[in-house]
C-alpha cells in the first residue's frame, strides 16, 4: 500500500519514540489520521502465556462504557416464550431451525449470535462455519443463556469478547475515533483491565509482554505497560 509522505513522518516519529500513556497514545492517534471515514480503534495485547495450554487461555467478555460505536446486529436461535422474549427486547433476527439451515447454506449478516441452551444441538452442528467467523454461541461468553434480554441488551450495549489466539495475542475494537478522548481512554482501561484481570493462575513469568493501539488507516503506537498492567488492581 503506498503511504503519503505526512503518513510516513507521523509512523516515523511513532516508532521511535518511547512507549506512550493512554493519553499520549490517543493524542498520537488524531495526529494519525487520514482517512475520510470514522477509523476504528484497535488495541491489542501479546501475553506471556502458552496457547496451547487449556489452563493458560485467557478469555472473556467485557462491557465497554462507551461501546464500540458499531452498530451490533444480534441474532437470536429460539423458540416459543424465548423467541418473543427476544423479539420484545430488540434481537435483529429471531428464529430455529430455519436460521440453522440459513447458517449452513452460507449466511452470516450478524454480528453476535445468542442461543437457548436446548437450541445447543442444532447450534453444534454450525462449529465449522461459525468458528472462523467468531460467531460460535458459548456459555463462557454469556451467549448461550436462557437470560435472553439480557444478552441482547449487554450486546448492544457495547459488550465485547475477547480470546487469546495461537500467536498468544488479543485483538479488539475498543471504538470510534469520532468519540471524545475521554471515551476512547476509559474503554481502554475497561479493555486493558479485564485482560490483566483474567491472569491465569498457572502463568508464569512475566504476563504482560506489550500492548499497543492503532486506528483502521494509522499506524501502531506502542503503550507503556506498566500503566497497563496497574489496570487490573
Amino acid at each position: 500500500m503506498k503511504r503519503s509522505k505526512s503518513y510516513k513522518a507521523v509512523a516515523t516519529k511513532i516508532e521511535n519514540a518511547k512507549a506512550h500513556t493512554l493519553d499520549q497514545a490517543v493524542r498520537a492517534l488524531r495526529e494519525a489520521i487520514r482517512a475520510k471515514f470514522d477509523e476504528s480503534v484497535e488495541a491489542t495485547v501479546r501475553l506471556g502465556v502458552d496457547p496451547r495450554k487449556a489452563d493458560q487461555m485467557v478469555r472473556g467478555t467485557t462491557v465497554l462504557p462507551h461501546g464500540t460505536g458499531k452498530k451490533v446486529r444480534v441474532l437470536v436461535l429460539a423458540k416459543g416464550d424465548k423467541a418473543k422474549e427476544a423479539e420484545d427486547a430488540g434481537a435483529d433476527f429471531v428464529g430455529a431451525e430455519d436460521y440453522v439451515e440459513k447458517i449452513q447454506g452460507g449466511w452470516a449478516d450478524v454480528d453476535t449470535i445468542i442461543a437457548t441452551p436446548d437450541m445447543m444441538g442444532q447450534v453444534g452442528k454450525l462449529g465449522k462455519i461459525l468458528g472462523p467467523k467468531k460467531l460460535m454461541p458459548n456459555p463462557k461468553s454469556g451467549t448461550v443463556t436462557m437470560d435472553v434480554a439480557k444478552a441482547i441488551t449487554s450486546a448492544k450495549a457495547g459488550k465485547i469478547e475477547y480470546r487469546l489466539d495461537k500467536t498468544s495475542n488479543i485483538q479488539a475494537g475498543v471504538g470510534k475515533m469520532s468519540f471524545s478522548d475521554d471515551q476512547i481512554i476509559e474503554n481502554l482501561k475497561t479493555f486493558f483491565g479485564a485482560i490483566m484481570r483474567a491472569k491465569p493462575a498457572s502463568a508464569k513469568g512475566t504476563y504482560l509482554k506489550n500492548a499497543s493501539i492503532c486506528s483502521t488507516m494509522g499506524p501502531g503506537i506502542k503503550l507503556d505497560v506498566n500503566e497497563i498492567a496497574m489496570l487490573g488492581r
